[in-house]
């Protein structure tokens, strides 16, 4: 059983070939620079970690056009395969990552909102009602919305995304569908 009192089903096969995802982390915050961006160093060690490519970084305002801009660039560059943001995922007046990212989904991976709130719930209860994690696809390109906290950080990466972007996850992981995200 885990934290939520629910047994997950899949998991890694160590023995299927780990293929690296290219992965940019983005900071949203208005009080942060890169000295003192704990979540998006938290980020950066697991992607690392992880064995998956550092792609990127940034630190950017709570602006939406420059939250979109970065995202575009990096989407343009074609060198990104997914993208994390940290923080402006709140209720705040100044909480605007959900807003300037989710009008540019192609598609919405509601269910991602789904389980993050499940493990959310485990760490901090029903403050996890405070945030908006939010993930979609823009141009072929994942994209998760994470809370700015250091735990939420953990619990996004650790219980949600990484086995996602696991190719040997099974029984599927969101690495196999990558060349068939843009197919018409």
């Amino acid at each position: 059983m885990s934290e939520t009192g629910l047994k997950p089903g899949g998991g890694i096969k160590p023995e299927l070939p780990f293929k690296p995802v290219r992965i940019a982390i983005l900071t949203v915050s208005d009080t942060r620079d890169e000295s003192t961006d704990t979540s998006g160093q938290l980020l950066i060690d697991r992607v690392r970690g992880a064995g998956h490519d550092l792609a990127g970084r940034a630190v950017i305002r709570d602006d939406i056009e420059q939250i979109r801009a970065q995202v575009r660039d990096w989407i343009d560059s074609k060198a990104v395969d997914a993208i994390i943001s940290t923080g402006g995922t709140g209720l705040t007046g100044r909480d605007v990552t959900v807003q300037a990212l989710e009008p540019l989904f192609d598609k919405k991976i509601d269910g991602f909102s789904v389980i993050f709130h499940l493990v959310s719930y485990a760490t901090v209860g029903l403050s996890t009602l405070q945030s908006r994690a939010t993930a979609g696809l823009i141009d072929g390109v994942f994209v998760f919305c994470l809370p700015g906290s250091n735990g939420a950080v953990k619990d996004g990466w650790d219980k949600v995304i990484a086995a996602q972007l696991d190719s040997r996850h099974k029984p599927c992981n969101m690495v196999e569908l990558m060349p068939r995200l843009l197919e018409q």
